[in-house]
């Protein structure tokens, strides 16, 4: 299937600056396209996150541009970047960050009350049908330290598609779980870009679940050692 170039990075470089500049990524080019479930992987220090954090409009390149279908998002402003995020992209982290004043549900409700293109009524009726897609509804009403690592962890995956987002991002989203939720999460992740047609990319560690995905994009030292 010939899908098209969802998310790009042209010629992507960036440096921290400071007395002894840091280059955490150089000359990246790489192309994710629709429906993709893609790994980045490599060893601590490669620039894994720093290239996801550029390809989520979490940060900024130094050189080169970061693309979303077709449109030069370094040309863009931080609060236009930031619309943009809300509207297109998903995160997910090693550390689920819910809040922990809110309830599983009130959660997964945040996102879509910040975008403000749905009613309240709306906006927990789609809460609600995220949770039972990922077999959380009936902990709803619990608040996260109520739940378990790997429930916890499956309420922040349904936060990140409250907008129903075209990317999804997950930077070492297993890294706090058990082996059984481990492969639930990427489980989760491939049936999102199979089924629904999401993209998906991912930074891991763990080999065994990078070879899961479509793809594997490794780093070495900031570049891109192997694509494919």
């Amino acid at each position: 299937m010939n899908r098209k170039p969802l998310i790009e990075a042209r010629d992507v470089t960036r440096v921290l600056p400071g007395p002894v500049p840091v280059t955490l990524v150089w000359d990246i080019n790489l192309t994710v396209r629709q429906g993709e479930f893609i790994a980045i992987v490599g060893a601590s220090g490669s620039g894994k996150s720093s290239l996801l954090y550029l390809l989520g409009l979490l940060d900024v390149p130094t050189l080169g541009a970061i693309f979303f279908e077709g449109a030069n998002t370094t040309e863009l402003n931080r609060e236009a970047q930031a619309k943009m995020r809300l509207a297109h992209l998903g995160f997910v982290f090693q550390f689920h960050f819910l809040l922990p004043e809110f309830t599983a549900l009130g959660n997964v409700m945040i996102p879509m009350r910040k975008k403000g293109a749905l009613g309240e009524a709306e906006i927990e009726r789609e809460a609600r049908a995220l949770l039972a897609e990922f077999g959380m509804e009936e902990y709803a009403h619990r608040l996260p330290e109520e739940l378990s690592g790997g429930e916890r962890q499956r309420v922040a995956i349904a936060r990140a598609l409250a907008n129903r987002p075209a990317l999804i991002l997950a930077d070492e989203p297993t890294g706090n779980l058990d082996s059984k939720n481990a492969q639930q999460v990427f489980d989760i992740f491939k049936r999102m870009a199979e089924k629904n047609g999401q993209t998906v990319v991912v930074v891991t560690h763990e080999t065994h679940l990078a070879r899961q995905t479509h793809r594997q994009v490794q780093l070495l030292d900031g570049r891109i050692a192997a694509n494919g």
